[in-house]
């Protein structure tokens, strides 16, 4: 499926496990994303709560998001860890999963949904013509249901012995490498491909991702 004018949604699934911490830099603090209740379908276009994706200012997702929750919406900000290198120093830091985009839960035939696109860090509502476009079901529900409770999206994934792994924070962060072990401590080994030689490290587990 694809979710016309903004992101790509195509097995949203996969998608998102292979880009699990892909994004704009961002020095953001944790948001533990709130209570979302399920969308309903009460059968008509514009009856029945829906996802929506709000398209935002850069980098005021944060904001926006909480400018929206003042005014009675519930949101949802999917999150990934980003290491920013600056002035030869590193930092791991959180960042928008797709930056500029959030989701806000609508009702278009109870909620005044124009009031989205006034709101501070809002651009607008991602539209089909002169009404909202929804996201597609299931594809916001399956992120949320794949959130920490520190409002980081993410999808586990099998990792094997021998299977190419990407380092996606630290000071290695965008290494490609081979996993060499799995450890019981949460840690694994790893052989990086620097220079044309192997380099093994050890770091956590959440920080290793399928190449």
């Amino acid at each position: 499926m694809v979710f016309a004018g903004i992101l790509p949604l195509t097995n949203a699934t996969s998608t998102v496990q292979r880009c699990s911490c892909r994004g704009a830099m961002g020095d953001l603090a944790p948001h533990e994303p709130p209570f979302i209740p399920t969308p309903t379908d009460s059968g008509s276009a514009d009856s029945g709560s829906r996802w929506y994706a709000v398209h935002t200012r850069p980098h005021r997702e944060i904001r926006a998001q909480s400018q929206l929750e003042n005014q009675g919406f519930s949101t949802y900000l999917p999150k990934r860890l980003k290491t920013v290198r600056h002035a030869r120093k590193l930092r791991t830091t959180t960042a928008p999963f797709f930056p500029r985009y959030l989701f806000v839960s609508l009702d278009l035939g109870q909620h005044q949904w124009r009031s989205v696109n006034g709101t501070f860090g809002v651009s607008s509502l991602v539209m089909a013509g002169e009404r909202p476009q929804p996201v597609p079901p299931g594809v916001v529900e399956a992120m949320v249901a794949a959130t920490e409770q520190n409002g980081l999206l993410s999808f586990e994934q099998k990792l094997a012995v021998g299977a190419s792994v990407r380092l996606l924070a630290g000071p290695f962060a965008e290494q490609l490498g081979t996993l060499e072990r799995l450890h019981d401590s949460g840690r694994v080994r790893v052989l990086l491909e620097i220079m044309g030689g192997t380099i093994p490290v050890q770091v956590a587990r959440d920080i290793v991702a399928i190449a």
